[in-house]
């Protein structure tokens, strides 16, 4: 259970920091990296921004034993999805975008919905 949170926590901290990286990477085109991106979405890098500090955030909570990465979680699960409704009405809208970008928002809603599972899981374990 220990070692599970710890994992937990670990993974959370890299993913949102690396998030944080990548997106900021795109907003601010540091080191060139915009250029490789190809025709990102800007509100879709700016819900993964909000996703990385929410990450971030579970991963702090998780480790000091507080319920609210749970919370966070739900939350960044939440975003995600109205993002992704909201990429798919500016595709159905004819919107230039890369077609991994559905793949990566399906597989961030995954990481996050295994995560919120396993917060919930770890909560009710110490309760």
């Amino acid at each position: 259970m220990k070692s599970l949170k710890i994992t937990q926590t670990i993974i959370l901290t890299t993913v949102g920091l690396l998030t944080l990286f990548m997106t900021n990477s795109i907003v601010f085109d540091w080191f060139g990296i915009r250029e490789t991106q190809g025709n990102y979405v800007l509100f879709i890098v700016y819900a993964n921004m909000l996703c990385g500090y929410l990450y971030l955030a579970a991963a702090y909570f998780n480790r000091k034993n507080i319920h609210f990465s749970a919370i966070s979680l739900a939350i960044a699960l939440f975003v995600l999805i109205i993002a992704y409704f909201a990429f798919t009405l500016y595709i159905k809208n004819g919107g230039l975008f890369e077609p991994r970008t559905s793949l990566a928002l399906k597989g961030r809603m995954a990481f996050t919905f295994i995560t919120l599972f396993i917060s919930i899981y770890l909560i009710k374990e110490t309760t």
